[in-house]
């Protein structure tokens, strides 16, 4: 039987395991990067281990998130990871040189390589042919130590693409809006996706990395490419040749399914508020004339120089309609210094955009948010509501073409019959290489002070789990939570991610603004519970929403389905996480009513004789009790025995020598 591209990825780095489908298996990883967002916590993580060196070839610290520097915090962050990566010998990427995403996929990623990085939208590197994936910052941490990563072996379903992208007003990005409609956000659940088919052969790679990027949105552990000539094109472009291999699917390769989608028949779609799967055709939509009050064009989804290339070409000798703000954000330095050469950036600043650094800014609320009840369309990958910044503002997700377009005319509508020249650009045959802002790691044994400014605070740890857990239910919420409901971003929070105690106070602060305080109070009686529903935790991999929940009291999280990264991440800080086997539990639940669970820590010291544990839970204040499932591994089990990761880990590899 042959394989696929992602089987052959995963057993030519097997440390143990069976590469199966459901099994658990460690591999060895070649790259780790971080951004400043989780990167502050991820490295104080890694000084906490002991283990001196980073001990995986390649790792990265890159500076694209907190870039407004309105007081001390951001500035002491980027000190922070400059002097960290010098210590433990790691690359760094300097603000200004872009998002970690887009100058990885040019300058570090390789086909079948293997790479984790601390933002769910890793899978970017997908695009090259590399197997990337998201994980919180401690999980980084572990791996940077000498861990191996350790995973559940997804499904591969393979997605069949035909014909070619050449409709009028299609791009690489209506293709995942296409699978979103499909198979929504929880349809990538435990699943890798596996690109093939002849339509290959059309899509560059900055084209698959904006499919790869975007396929976080549905819950999919990553996306990947096979390696083919036009992967070697774009390396050869880069300088980087020498990273090429060709990797792809064996003719009798198995998948778990097949999901075929022809290109030629693709249409231009747009995700509507609120969430990135509410799919919806832009001719059902034009009748609307919905007034546009915002575009944003950019991000690590659509920040390549072929895509702003081509929207400034349209944009020439056009100014933006009266009442739209456009704003535009470059991937990378290289790709901003390829605009201003070229002419490009000075039709954006004709047309009236206003460029804004090379950082990931808008899409997380990071500057630029909206107004009031505004309408913003963005070629970014999420709208869940108040992730702009602006809570009641109306999100709306397209392709560059089209935020062009809206841009242009204020409103949405169907542009198949609109005149407006856009000149589609080629993939370039070689983009000018300048690494000065990338420093290189520090020589080994040579010592570097971390300098740590007063909002840097150590990492909190919390207690191994007790025999009898009591905890009360401080919040009940519904279907697809995400990492934004639970622990928000924005310009205000942000600079407090390396301070869990000043974070903590944000804790559904958008849900529920009395959240912290009763948690506080629920601590100091035992510990406090949630009650999710469906996809709990969906999102980022902020490490954060559940780290600082921890801080606050929290030890269990009941609900009917997690989030792959949210759910390892409560793991890693000692929260334990269930299934209910019911999920009409879920219901008979109100919030303040006391949970406890009898016996739970002899029952995580059996889970390696019963994977599926099931954990009783008693509803005191209600007087009933419901079952519910762990689901956990052995390993998961030890880490919760142990109070978390970072304790297990320290325990296992303090005293590891540099190198």
């Amino acid at each position: 039987m042959g394989r696929n591209v992602v089987e052959k990825i995963l057993q030519e780095h097997l440390v143990y395991g069976d590469i199966t489908t459901g099994s658990r298996v460690g591999l060895k990883v070649d790259q780790v990067y971080t951004q400043d967002a989780t990167g502050t916590m991820a490295w104080l993580q890694f000084e906490a281990i002991g283990a001196g060196r980073v001990k995986v070839p390649l790792a990265v610290s890159y500076v694209d998130h907190n870039m407004l520097q309105s007081n001390f915090m951001n500035a002491d962050d980027h000190e922070f990871l400059r002097t960290a990566a010098a210590r433990f010998g790691a690359w760094y990427s300097r603000p200004g040189n872009g998002i970690s995403h887009q100058v990885h996929l040019e300058r570090f990623s390789a086909p079948g390589r293997i790479a984790l990085g601390t933002d769910s939208h890793t899978p970017t590197g997908g695009g090259i042919g590399m197997l990337a994936i998201g994980v919180g910052g401690l999980d980084a941490a572990t791996v940077m130590a000498g861990a191996p990563l350790e995973l559940k072996v997804p499904e591969v379903v393979e997605v069949r693409l035909t014909g070619r992208l050449k409709r009028p007003w299609v791009a690489a990005m209506d293709v995942i809006l296409e699978l979103l409609r499909g198979l929504t956000v929880k349809g990538g659940v435990g699943k890798i996706m596996e690109y093939g088919g002849p339509g290959l052969r059309q899509l560059s790679v900055p084209e698959r990395a904006t499919i790869t990027n975007m396929g976080a949105e549905l819950g999919a552990t990553t996306s990947v490419f096979p390696s083919d000539e036009r992967t070697l094109f774009f390396l050869k472009a880069q300088g980087r040749e020498k990273d090429w291999v060709e990797l792809k699917a064996d003719p009798d390769a198995v998948y778990s399914d097949t999901i075929t989608i022809n290109l030629s028949e693709l249409e231009p779609l747009m995700a509507a508020p609120h969430s990135p799967d509410n799919v919806v055709p832009v001719r059902e939509m034009a009748g609307q004339k919905t007034k546009v009050d915002q575009v944003c064009i950019g991000s690590c989804t659509n920040s390549s120089y072929m895509v702003l290339k081509t929207v400034a070409s349209a944009l020439k000798g056009h100014t933006v309609r009266p009442g739209v703000n456009l704003l535009v954000n470059p991937g990378s330095r290289q790709v901003a210094l390829m605009l201003a050469r070229d002419g490009s950036m000075g039709d954006f600043l004709a047309a009236g955009a206003r460029v804004l650094e090379c950082s990931c800014g808008p899409c997380i609320g990071m500057g630029g948010s909206p107004g009031s009840a505004q309408v913003s369309v963005r070629t970014y990958n999420r709208n869940f509501k108040g992730r702009s910044g602006t809570k009641d503002a109306m999100v709306y997700l397209a392709n560059p073409l089209l935020c062009a377009f809206f841009a242009l005319n204020g409103q949405i509508i169907e542009p198949g019959s609109q005149p407006l020249d856009i000149k589609r650009v080629k993939e370039p045959a070689s983009y000018p290489v300048d690494d000065n802002l990338l420093i290189p790691p520090r020589e080994a044994g040579v010592e570097v002070e971390i300098k740590k400014g007063p909002n840097i605070k150590g990492v909190p740890l919390k207690g191994p789990v007790e025999d009898e857990m009591h905890a009360w239910a401080l919040l009940v919420v519904g279907d697809n939570i995400t990492t934004d409901d639970i622990m928000p971003a924005g310009s205000q929070i942000l600079p407090l991610r390396s301070n869990i105690p000043a974070i903590s106070e944000y804790v559904y602060r958008g849900v529920d603004p009395d959240f912290g305080k009763r948690a506080v109070m629920a601590k100091a009686k035992g510990g406090g519970a949630i009650i999710g529903g469906e996809n709990y935790g969906q999102g980022s991999s902020r490490e954060h929403a559940a780290l600082a929940p921890m801080y606050l009291g929290v030890k269990v999280i009941i609900a009917k389905s997690f989030a792959r990264i949210h759910r390892a991440n409560l793991i890693n800080f000692g929260i334990l996480p269930l299934v209910f086997k019911d999920p009409a539990d879920h219901d008979r639940i109100s919030r303040e009513d006391e949970l406890v669970i009898i016996n739970a820590r002899a029952a995580l010291e059996d889970a390696a004789s019963q994977a599926g544990r099931t954990f009783t839970v008693e509803d005191r204040t209600k007087g009933f009790t419901f079952e519910a499932a762990s689901g956990l591994s052995r390993r998961e089990a030890d880490l919760l025995l142990a109070g978390g990761l970072l304790p297990y880990t320290r325990e296992k590899f303090a005293g590891g020598s540099d190198g």
